[in-house]
C-alpha cells in the first residue's frame, strides 16, 4: 500500500498559477470492482494518525491559512459574525418532576449552559457549564437524561466533536458526579428504568484507530447508577449481524421496555420492534414487528396496554396506528390517524394529546389530536416557517414550542392544551432588524419538469441584475428536509447585499417518502440535476450570474457540491464542499459508513458500483475542466464522514486542475462533523465568506453596516 517515495515530502512546493500546493505523494494502490480496476493513489491519506498524513495536513493548512491571511477584510467578517451572534439564546424548557430544565447561551459562549429552576417562576440555577469541560471549549454536552424520580441524570460528553460519547452520572440532589464512567458509547441515548438506565455501545476500538475503524457489534447494556461499567448487564447483542443498530428504551411509566433493531448495513431502510412488560417478570423480548424490511415503526405512546406507532407501511407520508402487543399481526392494527397529502414530519405527545407536524411546501403546520385520533384543532403559528417542540408528560397542561424562519430567530411559545392558545414565553432581543430582509419561495422546473421549491432571501430594495453574490445551498438525501430555519451567520451575508438560496431538491423528505425515493440509490443523479437546475434558474432570472454564484453543502451536501462541479463547473464561481462523502466506492469501510448503504448502494453490488462510479466526486475529476475556486473544509475529529474523504478529494483536485482558481483544504483541529464550539464555527464561516468575496472580486462594506446598526 505505501509504495511511494518518502523523498517527495522533501521536494519544493509545486507551482499552480496563483497558489503553490504541497506535493502529495502517489502510491500504486488499486482495487478491482466488478472487473474494473480503479486506482487509489492517495490511499495512504486514509491513515489519519500516520506521521505522513499529519505532515500533509500541516502543509496543506499552511498554504490555506497563508492564502486566507492575505484577504484584507477577513478579520472584519469575523468581528461582524461575533457581533451579530452576541445575544442571549434560550432553548425550550423541559420538565422532570418539580424542575424545569433549559439551555442558555449568553451570546458568544462556546457551549450553551444548562440551567434548572423550580416551577416556571423559580430562580434559575446553573446546573452544568460545558465550557468548563475542557480548556479550549471543544468538549460538549452531547446527552442529558434525567431519571423519572428526578434523582439522577446521565451526562454525555463529546470530546473535539467526535461521535463517541462518555457517559457520567450526576446526583441532582447534591449536584455531584458519582464514580460512573461509561466509555465507547455511540448511536445511543440513555433511557432510565428505576435507578439505572439502558444504553448502547461498541467494543473498544484498536488504539490509534478510534476515529476511523469500522464500528461493529452494537451492544445494549443496563447500567445501575453508582456502579462501574464492568458490572453492567448485557441486555442484547447480535454478533452474527455486526452491522445492526440496537437501542433499548422505556415508555413514560417505565413499565414497558422496547428493543429497536435496524440493519442498514444490508441495505434495509426499516426496523423491527420488540418489547417486554416489566410487571410480568419475564425479560425476554417479544416481537411487535419481527422482521426488518423497508418500513419504519416508531413508538409514540402507550395507551391502556396498547402502543401508538408512527409508520410508513401503507403510507408514504406516514400514519399513526394502534397495535395490541398481544395480537401484533397487521390485520389487527387500527389506524388512528391516516396518511395525508402532506408529509408527517414529526409526532410528539403530552397532556393526553398528540401534536403532529406536517410539512406543506417545506413549512410547518401543527395539528392536535386526542389519543383516539379525534381532531382537537390546529396550533396557530405566527407565520410561514419551522416549528419544533411540543413534547411533555401525560399530566402536563401546557407544552413549549419554538418557531423561526430564515430571518427570524427562534421565539419560544407556551401552548395551553385546554384552551388551544399560544403565548410568547421568550422572544430573543437581536441586534439586527429582521424586517430589513425578504424571503420568497419559488418553484423552478427540474430537468424532468418536476417543480422544485427554493427559498430565496435577500435585503429589501437591492437591485438584482445578475451581479449580486449568491450562495446556493442544498442537501438532498437521507429523507432530511432543508427547512427555513434561522442562522445568525446568514444575516451577516445578507447585510452585504448577498442572496441566500435553499434548494429543496429531491432526496429529502419535503414531500414525503416519494420525494426521498426519487433521489436515492440508482436515482441519485436526479439530486444533482435538481441542484444544477436551481443554479440555472437563479442565473436565468437575474438573481445572480455564474461569476457571482457560490455553491455550498455539507456531509451528503458536500458530496452534492463535489458532484455538480464535476458535471457543470461553468455554473459556479466558488465551491464550498464541507465534510463531504467524496469516495463513493469506499465510504462503507469506515466507522458507521455502512449505515449509508440504503441511501447510496454499495460498490460490492454490480449495479450500484456502476452508478456510484459514474458520479463519485473523487473518481470524476477530469483534466482540462475550469473548476471554480474551491475551499474544502473538514476536521480531524470527524468520525462520521472521516476526513480521508476530503483529504483524497483535495489531493486529486489539486493534481488534475491546473487553472488559476485556488483549490484549498481547511482542516480544523479538535473539531468534528460539525464545529465543536461556537468560536470554531464563526471562524470557519468568516473564512468561507472571505474566500467567496475575494474570489468574486468583491469588497464588503462593513462601515455602512455599522452606520445602519447605530440607527437601529
Amino acid at each position: 500500500m505505501k509504495k511511494f517515495s518518502l523523498l517527495l515530502f522533501l521536494l519544493p512546493l509545486l507551482a499552480a498559477s496563483q497558489v503553490k500546493y504541497p506535493i502529495t505523494a502517489k502510491g500504486d494502490v488499486s482495487d478491482t470492482y466488478q472487473g474494473i480496476t480503479v486506482a487509489d493513489p492517495y490511499r495512504w491519506l486514509e491513515d489519519d494518525r500516520s506521521e505522513y498524513t499529519t505532515d500533509w495536513v500541516a502543509r496543506q493548512n499552511k498554504v490555506t491559512f497563508d492564502y486566507l491571511d492575505q484577504i484584507p477584510y477577513r478579520k472584519q467578517w469575523q468581528e461582524r459574525l461575533e457581533a451579530i451572534n452576541n445575544y442571549p439564546k434560550y432553548s425550550s424548557p423541559f420538565r422532570q418532576e418539580e424542575y424545569f430544565y433549559f439551555y442558555k447561551n449568553d451570546g458568544l459562549q462556546n457551549q450553551s449552559v444548562l440551567y434548572r429552576q423550580k416551577g416556571l417562576n423559580g430562580k434559575p440555577e446553573l446546573l452544568l457549564d460545558p465550557n468548563k469541560f475542557s480548556a479550549d471549549g471543544t468538549t460538549s454536552l452531547a446527552a442529558f437524561s434525567v431519571s423519572k424520580n428526578g434523582k439522577y441524570a446521565v451526562v454525555g460528553k463529546s470530546a473535539g466533536g467526535s461521535d463517541w460519547r462518555t457517559f457520567f452520572v450526576l446526583d441532582l440532589t447534591r449536584k455531584k458526579y458519582l464514580k460512573d464512567s461509561l466509555a465507547w458509547v455511540k448511536v445511543s441515548g440513555a433511557s432510565w428504568q428505576g435507578d439505572g438506565f439502558y444504553y448502547s455501545r461498541y467494543p473498544a476500538p484498536e488504539n490509534g484507530k478510534e476515529l476511523s475503524t469500522k464500528n461493529e457489534n452494537h451492544q445494549v447494556y443496563y447500567h445501575k447508577a453508582g456502579s462501574s461499567q464492568d458490572k453492567d448487564e448485557l441486555v442484547y447483542e447480535d454478533p452474527a449481524n455486526p452491522q445492526r443498530f440496537h437501542s433499548v428504551f422505556t415508555d413514560e411509566s417505565e413499565r414497558y421496555v422496547f428493543l429497536n433493531i435496524s440493519d442498514r448495513g444490508k441495505g434495509k431502510q426499516g426496523n423491527s420492534l420488540w418489547y417486554f412488560d416489566s410487571k410480568s417478570g419475564d425479560k425476554k423480548f417479544k416481537p411487535i414487528i419481527k422482521e426488518i424490511g423497508e418500513y419504519q415503526y416508531n413508538f409514540i405512546e402507550e395507551v391502556n396496554g396498547k402502543f401508538l406507532l408512527q409508520t410508513n407501511e401503507g403510507a408514504k407520508n406516514q400514519r399513526i396506528i394502534l397495535v395490541d402487543p398481544l395480537q401484533p399481526a397487521p390485520e389487527n392494527w387500527k389506524t388512528i390517524i391516516p396518511e395525508k397529502e402532506e408529509n408527517m414530519a414529526g409526532v410528539s405527545s403530552a397532556g393526553n394529546r398528540l401534536f403532529i407536524t406536517y410539512m406543506k411546501d417545506v413549512t410547518s403546520r401543527v395539528y392536535v389530536y386526542d389519543l383516539d385520533g379525534n381532531s382537537m384543532g390546529e396550533v396557530k403559528l405566527p407565520g410561514l416557517g419551522t416549528a419544533g417542540g411540543f413534547g411533555g408528560k401525560r399530566e402536563d397542561r401546557f407544552v413549549f414550542y419554538s418557531f423561526s424562519s430564515i430571518t427570524d430567530p427562534p421565539t419560544i411559545y407556551k401552548y395551553d392544551i385546554a384552551s388551544g392558545e399560544s403565548s410568547v414565553f421568550r422572544k430573543p432581543e437581536v441586534k439586527f432588524d429582521p424586517g430589513e430582509f425578504e424571503t420568497e419561495q419559488v418553484f423552478y422546473p427540474g430537468k424532468d419538469g418536476t417543480k422544485i421549491p427554493m427559498f430565496i432571501v435577500h435585503k429589501k430594495g437591492i437591485e438584482l441584475r445578475g451581479k449580486s453574490p449568491a450562495i446556493l445551498y442544498g442537501y438532498g438525501g437521507f429523507n432530511i428536509s432543508s427547512t427555513p430555519n434561522f442562522s445568525p451567520a446568514r444575516i451577516a451575508w445578507l447585510e452585504q447585499g448577498g442572496v441566500y438560496c435553499i434548494a429543496n431538491i429531491r432526496g429529502g423528505s419535503e414531500y414525503g417518502e416519494k420525494w426521498h425515493e426519487a433521489g436515492m440509490r440508482l436515482k441519485k443523479q436526479t439530486v444533482f440535476d435538481d441542484f444544477i437546475a436551481a443554479a440555472e434558474y437563479l442565473v436565468d432570472k437575474g438573481y445572480t450570474s455564474s461569476d457571482y454564484l457560490a455553491v455550498q453543502g455539507g456531509s451528503n451536501g458536500g458530496l452534492l457540491v463535489g458532484a455538480v462541479i464535476n458535471q457543470r463547473p461553468d455554473l459556479f464561481k466558488v465551491a464550498i464542499p464541507q465534510v463531504g462523502v467524496m469516495d463513493m466506492l469506499r465510504f462503507h469501510k469506515f466507522t458507521i459508513g455502512w449505515n449509508w448503504i440504503p441511501e447510496y448502494g454499495s460498490s460490492d453490488n454490480p449495479e450500484d458500483f456502476k452508478n456510484l462510479y459514474a458520479y463519485s466526486p473523487i473518481h470524476n475529476i477530469k483534466d482540462g475542466l475550469a473548476y471554480p475556486a474551491t475551499l474544502i473544509t473538514t476536521a480531524d475529529h470527524d468520525d462520521r464522514v472521516v476526513p480521508a474523504h476530503s483529504f483524497k478529494y483535495a489531493a486529486t483536485l489539486q493534481e488534475h486542475y491546473k487553472g488559476k482558481n485556488p483549490v484549498l483544504i481547511r482542516i480544523d483541529v479538535n473539531s468534528g462533523h460539525g464545529a465543536s464550539n461556537l468560536k470554531k464555527a464563526l471562524e470557519t464561516t468568516a473564512d468561507i465568506y472571505s474566500f467567496i468575496f475575494y474570489n468574486m472580486g468583491l469588497t464588503p462594506d462593513f462601515k455602512a453596516v455599522s452606520e445602519e446598526k447605530k440607527a437601529f
